[in-house]
């Protein structure tokens, strides 16, 4: 009986109390929580800055504008000061002291063309970069990446995918991905492109299995044989340095058709951001009537900075596709594809996953529905926010009841 009233009695208020206190300790944490909410604009043209860094200065939280300028980020408490950051424009340091939408406007940096660069300095750069890709491709990271994409026919949505994949990737390119959560949606129409995703999957910037010598990579050793390169600038040249922006197209006698710009840290080589249009398009329809037509692919990625020197993970890649389809009899279609994907949560930590490469059999769709849609995952995830634009886009397939293929009915 004794040992019976020691257990019982004491124990159950120690208890309870040591639970309130931690009740307490939470609640009063989730209310030192802080939303800033805010846009960033280029401050002449007033045009948004998609993929901007949003930081609190000395720690890791920190986030990027989405394809509006817009951000969102969670703050322990005000006053707090902000570091705004973006490619091609000035720093700024914002102070903030209350939560109402920020304004933020960045200056257009100084790019600065000296006159000690020879000519063959931006081809010096471009081997650089290649070779450093060529030491760092078996650098490893593990995360999470945020794909969306948009199609639309004739100006109307008639798709809209959304994916959340487990992503192994390496500062070149996605290694393989495996499912973690998909939906979709979509409207009757004369073609889909469900399977789209797999040109962000599929694409690097360098291949170490391709032959070398007949490469048509920018990033290979024939960089000087296959293109025409121009040094347009260094941005935030100082005494760090600075970021060399250089376009290239490919000369005029190759068939093969590519230009852009690359972007390279001049202190470390590393490739900081990379834009490509291709008017070549390799996609086809099981109906063997149709046909893709005057065809422009652009591609944009961008690398996440402060990693090793000459090193940095992915941070997004863009893919726009526009192109006519064409059937005979018919009026021509013009198709407009947009995606983007968003990689966050990486470290070089590995995951026991079944990651797989892309294939051009994969199917998409037939993934998604395999999986359980768990609206919750949607609902509370902070990586996925909706733009003003996508929500026209949500709203126009409500309307037209296509919801029904992204969110099973009861």
């Amino acid at each position: 009986m004794s040992v019976f009233r020691l257990i019982s009695r004491p124990a159950l208020p120690a208890r309870f109390f040591t639970l309130l206190l931690l009740l307490l300790a939470v609640a009063h944490f989730s209310q030192a929580q802080v939303q800033l909410r805010g846009v960033v604009r280029d401050k002449d043209t007033q045009e948004v800055l998609p993929f901007a860094s949003v930081a609190v200065p000395g720690t890791s939280n920190g986030t990027t504008t989405n394809l509006e300028g817009e951000f969102s980020l969670v703050v322990k408490k005000l006053p707090v000061t902000l570091q705004i950051s973006e490619l091609g424009h000035v720093k700024d340091t914002v102070r903030v002291t209350t939560t109402a939408p920020l304004a933020i406007a960045l200056a257009s940096a100084t790019v600065v063309l000296p006159e000690v660069k020879v000519a063959s300095f931006p081809y010096q750069m471009v081997d650089r970069a290649f070779r450093n890709l060529q030491r760092n491709y078996r650098r490893t990271y593990y995360g999470r990446a945020f794909y969306r994409q948009i199609t639309r026919i004739d100006d109307q949505p008639t798709e809209l995918q959304e994916v959340v994949w487990n992503v192994k990737s390496n500062p070149a390119r996605i290694l393989g991905t495996t499912l973690a959560q998909g939906r979709y949606a979509a409207v009757q129409a004369p073609i889909n492109l469900n399977n789209f995703s797999v040109y962000t999957r599929k694409y690097g910037l360098f291949d170490p299995r391709q032959d070398s010598t007949t490469s048509l990579s920018l990033m290979s050793p024939n960089v000087e044989k296959n293109y025409l390169l121009e040094l347009k600038g260094i941005v935030g040249e100082d005494s760090t340095g600075g970021v060399a922006e250089i376009t290239f197209e490919t000369r005029p006698e190759l068939s093969y058709r590519s230009e852009g710009s690359v972007w390279i840290d001049i202190e470390t080589n590393q490739i900081v951001r990379y834009r490509v249009v291709q008017p070549s398009f390799t996609g086809s329809t099981n109906n063997p009537k149709q046909k893709f037509t005057n065809a422009r692919l652009a591609i944009e990625m961008s690398f996440k900075p402060g990693g090793p020197a000459g090193v940095a993970p992915l941070e997004l890649m863009k893919m726009d596709l526009t192109t006519d389809l064409a059937e005979p009899g018919k009026k021509p279609l013009a198709i407009k594809v947009s995606s983007f994907t968003y990689f966050y949560d990486q470290s070089s930590t590995p995951q026991r996953l079944p990651y797989a490469a892309a294939s051009l059999s994969d199917r998409d769709l037939q993934a998604i529905r395999a999986l359980p849609y768990d609206p919750e995952f949607w609902a509370n995830n902070p990586v996925i926010k909706r733009t003003p634009a996508e929500d026209e886009v949500v709203a126009a397939f409500e309307k037209k009841g296509a919801f029904g293929s992204m969110v099973k009915k009861k």
